[in-house]
């Protein structure tokens, strides 16, 4: 059942960021240089996730079935003398994490690496993020120990902050690239969405398990004094896939706390383990807010909506796609990368935008002076933002 949440927006006046304009000379500012991602190697349909659990509820098979949503990689648990996987308590969970959040990450970090024309041992600083796991040490210490990185390489983790927290990394890291140009920075998403899974009967449970895969993204910055359009290409030249990538110039956050509890990963006494719960009324709150937090980040720029070239929107799910589409007044081609990576992933939590600006990047479409906006959102409720020029 869901939760009735007010859908409010504060129009009083607000002091906003001072202006950002794209592109000004002599500005240090951290650049994407790299992109890549990495899914466990075993993929399954819709209908083969709905017949290994023996789901039968025709509510719940309309849940997965009009999802938008037709494969996702996952690691499922082995199946017992019935058939049907077996129960995985808590402990194994949390293991299953480490070993696919580590393994999956190893190669989303690789495959950006060598996008980037880098090396491990170009890496100064490792930002882990996750929300599918909880570790100590974190993702980012069992990472450059698995593939001996220089053991001064500075590392941080982002745990808990779920399907937003890819952007808050950036912010983060992209202010530490700034902070020392010329180094390389990489922000690594890696979750094993199938470690956070409960198998019941409800239809909390069937909106979860029907919506989530695993996988992992990483993206690499560098901050320099390159304009636009020169600095070092990817190793397979200029005018390929991977090209010089886009300067970040700006951030911008909105938080819902009267949806606080709206999307939340916490303990299900009933179950005896942790559970995810998504309230059914968040895509709209969601979609109501779009226009305040993507209007705070064009301010003062002189930028409208119409002047980004872009859309790399967090793949949340059809509704939430639906809800942003219809507030920002955008296309069907503007969420394209969006709403592929929805249907060939799920939604893979907080790398998914990341998988839609890898597929941006293939298609080759991106001119220099171009501007795009990402935008995640996900507990809190929160929506996070960031602008970005070619």
């Amino acid at each position: 059942m869901g939760v009735d949440i007010p859908v409010t927006i504060d129009m009083r006046p607000e002091v906003l960021p001072k202006p950002v304009r794209a592109g000004s000379a002599g500005t240090l500012r951290a650049r994407i240089v790299g992109v890549g991602t990495a899914v466990p190697p075993l993929s399954y349909s819709q209908q083969e996730v709905l017949d290994l659990f023996g789901i039968t509820d025709p509510k719940a098979r309309g849940v997965f079935l009009n999802s938008s949503i037709e494969r996702r990689h996952l690691v499922l648990p082995p199946t017992g003398a019935d058939g049907r996987p077996v129960g995985e308590p808590q402990g194994d969970l949390l293991d299953k994490h480490r070993t696919h959040a580590v393994a999956s990450g190893i190669r989303a970090l690789e495959g950006c690496l060598k996008r980037a024309g880098a090396s491990l041992s170009d890496l100064k600083h490792l930002c882990c993020v996750t929300s599918t796991g909880f570790l100590t040490p974190g993702l980012s210490a069992l990472i450059i120990r698995e593939l001996g990185i220089d053991r001064h390489c500075s590392r941080s983790d982002i745990v808990g902050m779920g399907c937003n927290a890819g952007l808050n990394a950036l912010n983060l890291v992209s202010g530490w690239s700034v902070a020392n140009p010329g180094d390389l920075a990489v922000v690594l998403c890696s979750e094993a969405c199938s470690a956070a899974y409960a198998m019941d009967t409800t239809m909390r449970t069937a909106v979860v398990n029907s919506l989530f895969g695993d996988g992992a993204a990483a993206v690499a910055l560098v901050a320099d004094d390159n304009a636009p359009g020169t600095g070092p290409e990817a190793p397979d030249g200029p005018g390929s896939p991977c090209g010089v990538g886009p300067r970040i110039l700006r951030f911008a956050s909105c938080i819902i706390p009267e949806a606080v509890d709206a999307m939340r990963y916490d303990w299900d006494r009933d179950l005896n383990r942790f559970s995810f719960y998504l309230d059914p009324q968040i895509p709209y709150v969601v979609g109501a807010h779009a226009e305040t937090v993507v209007d705070r980040l064009l301010a003062g720029t002189g930028l409208l909506r119409g002047d980004i070239g872009h859309w790399l929107v967090h793949s949340g799910g059809k509704k939430v796609i639906d809800a942003v589409v219809v507030n920002l007044g955008l296309s069907r081609h503007d969420v394209r990368h969006t709403t592929g990576v929805l249907r060939d992933y799920g939604n893979v939590s907080s790398g998914s935008f990341l998988f839609s600006y890898e597929r941006l990047l293939n298609e080759q479409v991106t001119t220099q002076g171009d501007y795009g906006v990402l935008m995640t959102m996900g507990p809190g409720s929160t929506l996070e933002t960031a602008l970005v020029q070619w």
